[in-house]
């Protein structure tokens, strides 16, 4: 009896010593989740030039990035991006840049050509090789070409071997050994990682897309066959990594074949475009966090329910 009493008695105390609330006081809220916008840049080849276009605009306009992720072409301007290299340097290097300065002509069982001359490509491009040293959070995938599924890389470790896997487009060139796994192009199982920007924390995902020659186009060559083949199966999985985006911007490549380095400014100026179309919407976003009346409302919605909205220059 003495205990329950000393129970109550210790309850009333701590009542008394808390503040009474006065009415209409509001409750607490919670702190609002900083916005963070990340970027997912998908592959393209020498179309993969467009996305600096569109960084380079989103720097001109004070958009912040926070965390960029990328696959095959998207994931050489990512790390350079992230590395600290700037815009201007990484259009210089893709304008310049040819065939045989990231391949090498090596026939084999499992490709036409090796990727060992992409290695110094990288080193000239990156002002830092390791995850853990870019200015920002970076994520690049590849997929092991044995269990279909995507690997990851992020946070720690060398860079460098990550990209080429990511870039090692099937038949085109050989897949690269990571320890006991064997890796090809990351967009074959992740068209464009917007997940990935989503877990490397960004709130906001903008992912730029490059559409492949329009379905009127007539293959002229295998390498023309293989990229249909690969069109056909990523439209019918799109709605997988369009769900993780709040915005898909699309610049106007269509035109562009997939080598079109001595196309590098029109690139540019398309991935510009897209990205001077999309600067409402991202301005309201930004407009929305930062007004009186609160954090924007989707910003803790989980990414399966959002509504990604499509811009095409």
């Amino acid at each position: 009896m003495k205990a329950a009493w000393d129970s109550w008695m210790g309850g009333l105390g701590r009542r008394l010593r808390r503040p009474p609330r006065l009415k209409g006081t509001p409750v607490a809220q919670a702190a609002p989740v900083p916005m963070k916008i990340g970027i997912a840049l998908g592959g393209g080849f020498a179309r993969g030039i467009a996305h600096v276009g569109a960084l380079n605009f989103f720097e001109q306009n004070g958009i912040p990035i926070h965390c960029i992720a990328g696959v095959s072409a998207g994931s050489i301007v990512a790390a350079a991006y992230a590395s600290g290299a700037t815009c201007d340097e990484i259009a210089r290097a893709g304008s310049s840049m040819r065939f045989t300065d990231v391949a090498r002509w090596r026939i084999g069982r499992m490709g036409f050509a090796g990727s060992d001359r992409m290695e110094r490509f990288l080193r000239n491009l990156l002002k830092c090789d390791c995850f853990e040293q870019m200015r920002i959070p970076l994520g690049v995938v590849a997929t092991d070409v044995v269990t279909g599924e995507p690997l990851v890389f992020r946070d720690r470790g060398d860079v460098i071997l990550p990209i080429r896997a990511s870039c090692s487009y099937p038949g085109l060139f050989q897949p690269v050994r990571c320890g006991a796994r064997l890796l090809v192009d990351g967009a074959i199982s992740m068209e464009v990682p917007a997940l990935l920007a989503r877990l490397l924390g960004a709130t906001h995902v903008i992912s730029l897309h490059l559409p492949m020659l329009g379905a009127t186009a007539m293959p002229t060559n295998m390498f023309h066959v293989v990229n249909r083949c690969f069109q056909i199966l990523h439209s019918r999985t799109e709605n997988t990594w369009r769900q993780h985006s709040d915005l898909v911007i699309e610049p106007d490549v269509c035109g562009m074949e997939w080598d079109a380095f001595d196309s590098a400014q029109q690139l540019i100026q398309a991935g510009a475009e897209a990205a001077r179309l999309a600067l409402p919407r991202i301005r309201a976003w930004i407009d929305s966090i930062n007004c009186k009346d609160g954090p924007l409302v989707d910003a803790c919605i989980p990414a399966k329910q959002l509504a990604p909205h499509s811009v095409s220059a």
